[in-house]
């Protein structure tokens, strides 16, 4: 079956991370075959580009301006019916509000994939409601309590989102890292690595090690640089709550990064203590696949990815926060412990050959296009 996934394309997270590892992992599952229309050039093209499936660019578009959203819609059409896909997979709302009409009147199964729970009255989700889609898929059980809200009529299905275990670094290549960014080698690196958005957490990572800053052993690096204006503001605000913390001497800021698994396997701690729900949580799962105990907050689909087995839950309180890295600081057989484990729970979760074979039996399930089946 011919999969055609349509996204946005000019930003770069997890919805990003997730397709081109549906990319690059393609010959797991060759009962499908991933094709890929975005409506912006940038990073993700050129990672897809470079594992070798076809992109198609629709031309940018903005929801203020009616005409480029008819100009975009009718070069969707005529590429479904140039590739004449099986299925076409909008990846969240806006790209669904965009699409979906096209796509349902071509007759073409539609699928719908959430990356986050709608939210409630925002336009986006009002904008996506009015073309249900034949079946939708949600990246976490948190994400489809909500969704089916949305789409109450359609059957939602959770699929995890599919990740390969990261390459295995070499011991030298953690010394080298380590050295590049100033980090002595017997440090213990707490280390977080995601978007810059004021909830997955970095001010309350600070005001916890501002508590320990007492404590040598530790240093922090943050991984993860501005794509947007109000990310470099928030980045700023950043750089001033760690001077006024006492700590900005003990933090790494290490921008965007193409090496993650290298960064993952030269730090010791991953902590992303999300003050917002997180819909799944790509970075936990890298993070248990490069062997590193986990420290998150109880919130969201975090439940669903860290256990005790591999990590320590927190509630959204510095206090809690700093007592759960303390201890992880001072006990490096505790870290070793749910490190071991963390590599069998990530595979568990999101072994890509797994998450791929379930994509397929529930896209070739017997299910008729909506539109064909009304008429």
């Amino acid at each position: 079956m011919r999969v055609l996934h349509l996204n946005a394309g000019n930003l770069y997270g997890g919805i990003e991370t997730l397709l081109v590892t549906l990319a690059r992992e393609r010959g797991l599952c060759r009962d499908l075959e991933p094709r890929f229309a975005l409506f912006f050039e940038g990073r993700l093209a050129r990672e897809l580009r470079a594992t070798g499936v076809p992109v198609s660019l629709l031309g940018p578009v903005r929801v203020r301006y009616p005409w480029k959203i008819l100009a975009v819609r009718r070069r969707l059409a005529a590429l479904l019916e140039e590739e004449r896909p099986g299925v076409v997979i909008t990846h969240g709302s806006w790209s669904h509000g965009i699409a979906a009409p096209v796509v349902r009147k071509s007759r073409v199964m539609l699928a719908h994939w959430a990356h986050a729970p709608p939210g409630g009255g925002y336009w986006l989700d009002r904008w996506a409601r009015r073309t249900p889609p034949d079946v939708a898929i949600a990246n976490s059980r948190f994400t489809a309590a909500s969704l089916r809200r949305l789409f109450p009529r359609v059957q939602t299905a959770v699929v995890y989102a599919p990740v390969a275990a990261l390459p295995k670094a070499m011991s030298h290549n953690r010394e080298a890292l380590r050295a590049s960014l100033e980090t002595a080698g017997d440090g213990v690196v707490i280390v977080i690595a995601c978007r810059l958005e004021r909830w997955k957490g970095h001010l309350l990572l600070l005001e916890a090690l501002g508590r320990l800053r007492d404590d040598s052993r530790w240093i922090a690096w943050i991984a993860g640089g501005p794509q947007r204006r109000h990310e470099q503001v928030y980045l700023e605000e950043i750089r001033v709550a760690a001077a006024r913390a006492g700590i900005l001497s003990r933090l790494r800021f290490l921008g965007q990064r193409t090496d993650l698994p290298d960064v993952l396997a030269a730090a010791d701690i991953h902590c992303q203590p999300n003050q917002g729900a997180e819909p799944f949580g790509l970075a936990f799962v890298e993070a248990l696949y490069a062997g590193l105990p986990i420290v998150t907050t109880a919130i969201g689909a975090a439940p669903e990815i860290v256990d005790a087995t591999c990590g320590v839950l927190v509630p959204v309180e510095a206090t809690a926060l700093a007592t759960a890295l303390a201890r992880l600081i001072a006990e490096p057989g505790e870290r070793l412990r749910l490190g071991a484990s963390g590599k069998v729970r990530a595979r568990a979760l999101c072994d890509p050959a797994a998450r791929l074979e379930e994509l397929r039996d529930l896209l070739t399930l017997d299910r008729a296009p909506t539109q064909a089946r009304r008429s």
